[in-house]
C-alpha cells in the first residue's frame, strides 16, 4: 500500500516520501530538497539522473506505441498512414518534454523503494 501511495504522490509531482511540494521551480527545474521533509531529490549519487532519463524514454515510447496501435486498430483496414508517420514523429519529439517532471518524481519514488530516506540522509 505504501508503494502505491508513493507512486500516486510522484504522479501528482509531489514528494514521494511525504507528499509535500512543490518539487519543481519550473517544468524542467527540480528543487534540491523537498520543502516539507528535506528529502534530497538528487539522492547524491553519480549518474542518478540517468535512471530518470530512462524512465522518461520508456514512458514516451510506451505512450507513442499505445496511441499508434489504438489508431491503427480503430481505422483498420484503411489506417491514416500520413497521420501516423508525421504525428508519430511529432509525438516522439514532444513526449519526452511532456513526461520529464513525471519521470523525475516517479524515479525518485522507485529509488525510495530500495533506499529509504533514513538509510541515505538525515532530514534537516
Amino acid at each position: 500500500m505504501r508503494r502505491l501511495v508513493s507512486l500516486a504522490r510522484a504522479l501528482r509531482l509531489r514528494c514521494p516520501s511525504c507528499g509535500g511540494g512543490p518539487l519543481f521551480h519550473s517544468w524542467l527545474r527540480m528543487v534540491d530538497r523537498c520543502p516539507r521533509c528535506g528529502l534530497r531529490t538528487g539522492r547524491g549519487e553519480e549518474g542518478y539522473v540517468v535512471g530518470a532519463y530512462m524512465f522518461n524514454i520508456i514512458a514516451a515510447e510506451l505512450i507513442w506505441g499505445a496511441l499508434f496501435l489504438t489508431i491503427l486498430w480503430h481505422t483498420w483496414p484503411e489506417p491514416p498512414w500520413e497521420l501516423l508517420t508525421w504525428g508519430g514523429g511529432a509525438l516522439m519529439i514532444a513526449m519526452p518534454f511532456l513526461c520529464y517532471p513525471f519521470s523525475k518524481t516517479v524515479f525518485l519514488a522507485f529509488d525510495l523503494l530500495f533506499r529509504p530516506p533514513a538509510d541515505t540522509e538525515p532530514t534537516p
